[in-house]
């Protein structure tokens, strides 16, 4: 049960994960132009790069807040209505925080790399 139960918090993660990539690539085409601006003043490759992947990692880290409040709140209605003593530790919700963050470094690194790369010419041309 534990192995099931592991397998389908992977899969949620990755599906999560791809689903933070597309918008975050959705962004960044919807945004060409403004790169492109930025990078024709002087905005450095790095500069567009954190700055793509640190919205892609305060999406990530908003959600698994969220997540985690609503993980509280499901284990105190157990707890309180099923009768099923409950405990969430201070590790789980560390971990999940971890790895909140590290998907979404992981999944907003490639639009943000592709960000990072664009040509200011041909961004302030895109239509």
């Amino acid at each position: 049960m534990t192995i099931f139960l592991a397998a389908i918090a992977g899969i949620s993660l990755v599906v999560g994960g791809i689903g933070i990539m597309n918008m975050m690539l959705t962004s960044v085409t919807e945004r060409t132009r403004e790169i492109g601006l930025r990078k024709a003043i002087g905005a450095k490759n790095r500069e567009i790069l954190i700055q793509i992947l640190a919205e892609s990692v305060l999406l990530t880290v908003f959600g698994g807040i969220v997540g985690i409040f609503l993980g509280w709140l499901i284990s105190l209605g157990v707890s309180k209505f099923a009768q099923i003593p409950t405990q969430i530790s201070l590790f789980s919700i560390f971990l999940a925080f971890s790895v909140c963050t590290a998907i979404g470094i992981f999944f907003g690194y490639w639009p943000a790399q592709k960000a990072a790369k664009l040509n200011p010419i041909e961004a302030l041309r895109y239509e």
